[in-house]
């Protein structure tokens, strides 16, 4: 008789119905005869997984994230959403296979998801039901990548790489979205306001908002998925 291989699993999600949903997709693929067993951590903000993970490096490797985009931000705002929890996952368990979950259908915004996590899984919420998602899970275990047709289709498009945008432009983004001054940014972000300024310009030129002031940037970024 075989041995099933336990899979250390961190579920990362702000609503319980969903997390439910995600145990009860594990619970089936467990019960299958899949060879595969769980032990299942959950997390509802960036905090809290934070937390997880920073266990986990001591302790058991995580095996499988379920990751959603959008959960709250940790409270010193260092982690502002789940990209950036799969950035730090996948730099301290690069042997983990991540599935991102997303409400997002902004090309933009999940373009850069694509790049900057590398996800195994990427899946839009609204595209999937229950037996997708144990399709999609047991795929993934098995090595192979699974993508939802929302995000094959993004694939196929081939939007330009300018798109990404790094941790330090999202955060900008986001401290000015909350009404943060810019004489404020120096004392958040670890740059000087000269610094702040010109990537500022940059984040003008690539929504297409020269020569206009930091609320047309704000509003093209939260139209393209980015706030």
């Amino acid at each position: 008789m075989t041995m099933n291989k336990q899979i250390n699993v961190l579920i990362v999600e702000d609503e319980p119905l969903i997390i439910n949903s995600l145990q009860n997709v594990l619970e089936h693929i467990s019960d299958s005869d899949s060879g595969f067993t769980f032990k299942i951590s959950t997390a509802k903000n960036c905090d809290t997984a934070d937390y997880e993970i920073e266990k986990a490096i001591n302790g058991i490797p995580l095996d499988l994230i379920l990751l959603d985009i959008s959960i709250p931000a940790s409270k010193d705002r260092a982690l502002l959403s789940g990209e950036d929890l799969g950035v730090k996952i996948r730099d301290l368990f690069p042997k983990a296979k991540i599935m991102v979950f997303t409400s997002h259908n902004n090309n933009y915004r999940l373009n850069n998801i694509l790049k900057t996590i590398n996800p195994d899984g990427f899946l839009i919420k609204s595209d999937i039901d229950f037996m997708d998602l144990v399709n999609a899970t047991t795929i993934v275990l098995n090595g192979d990548p699974y993508y939802s047709n929302a995000i094959l289709r993004l694939m196929r498009l081939h939007v330009a790489n300018e798109f990404t945008l790094d941790g330090t432009n999202r955060k900008i983004l986001y401290l000015l979205s909350k009404g943060i001054k810019n004489k404020d940014l120096p004392g958040l972000i670890n740059l000087s306001k000269g610094g702040i300024e010109r990537r500022k310009r940059v984040l003008k030129e690539i929504f297409s908002v020269e020569n206009k002031d930091d609320s047309a940037l704000i509003s093209e970024a939260a139209k393209r998925g980015y706030i």
